[in-house]
Parts: structure tokens; C-alpha cells; sequence
């Protein structure tokens, strides 16, 4: 997905979409094997172990975007902290692996439309913040009072 041209060009919520639809596409190609290895043992935590590489690479491009994000906004408080929301990041990939593994969907449909919700539903949260809104109303207030 990195060596597409336009993959740069992309916003942060474009660039976590590709991966999503990227990776669950590759998952489904070998989708027997995946379900196997992540059910095989029957114990939750020794499939989450086998997924530890995964977790680091991409909370590493978690954390990236984030970044890339808090770079555009202009005050300390409405920065988000890029190692709590990266693991968040975590917890909708591993919520939407559980999602993709129960779906029976044709060509996994519904899968798709989860990743699009859940990914839509979070850079909504981001980006809309009541809480920009009231730091921006606090300055305004600040500087018409005292200024």
C-alpha cells in the first residue's frame, strides 16, 4: 500500500481505511489458515501472543498517523497522546479480526462496512472535539476580557 503514489497524498483516515481493507484482504485470501492459527489452541491469549509482531508494526503506524495528526491542530490540550490512542487503534484492529472472523457474509460485506463505520466513527470523534470548541470560546473569552 506504501508504494502506491497516491498513498502519500492520502489523509490519515484514507491511510488507516487502505490498511484495514488491504489486510483483511490479504487475511481472506488464506482466511483457512488465519482461522486455524488464531483457533487452534482454544485459549484467547495464546492467539493474541502469536499476533504479537503484528501489534507492534502496527501500533508503530498508529502512532505515525497520530502524529501526523496533532501536527495540524493548534492547541497542546486537544493533542491526542500517541501511545494511548494507538493502543486504541489496536483494540479496533483486533475488534474488527474478531468481526471479519465471524462473518459469513458474501465476500465479507459486512466486514467492510464495519471497518468503514468503525474508522469513520473514530476520526469523527477526532476531528469534531467539543473540546477545540471550548479552548477556542476560552481564548475568545480570555482575550475579550482581559485584553
Amino acid at each position: 500500500m506504501t508504494k502506491n503514489k497516491e498513498y502519500a497524498a492520502f489523509t490519515n483516515r484514507d491511510k488507516l481505511l487502505t490498511f484495514f481493507y488491504t489486510f483483511f484482504e490479504m487475511l481472506t485470501l488464506n482466511r483457512s489458515y488465519v482461522l486455524f492459527a488464531l483457533t487452534q489452541s482454544g485459549n484467547q491469549l495464546k492467539s493474541l501472543e502469536q499476533l504479537k509482531g503484528l501489534r507492534i508494526y502496527f501500533k508503530d503506524f498508529a502512532k505515525e498517523l497520530i502524529a501526523d495528526g496533532n501536527e495540524q491542530k493548534t492547541s497542546k490540550i486537544t493533542k491526542h497522546n500517541p501511545s494511548i490512542f494507538s493502543e486504541g487503534a489496536w483494540l479496533q484492529l483486533l475488534f474488527l479480526l474478531k468481526f471479519w472472523m465471524n462473518d459469513e457474509s458474501q465476500g465479507f460485506e459486512k466486514t467492510d462496512m464495519a471497518i468503514e463505520k468503525s474508522v469513520n466513527t473514530v476520526f469523527d470523534l477526532f476531528d469534531n472535539t467539543p473540546l477545540e470548541n471550548i479552548v477556542d470560546f476560552g481564548k475568545f473569552l480570555y482575550k475579550e476580557t482581559f485584553a
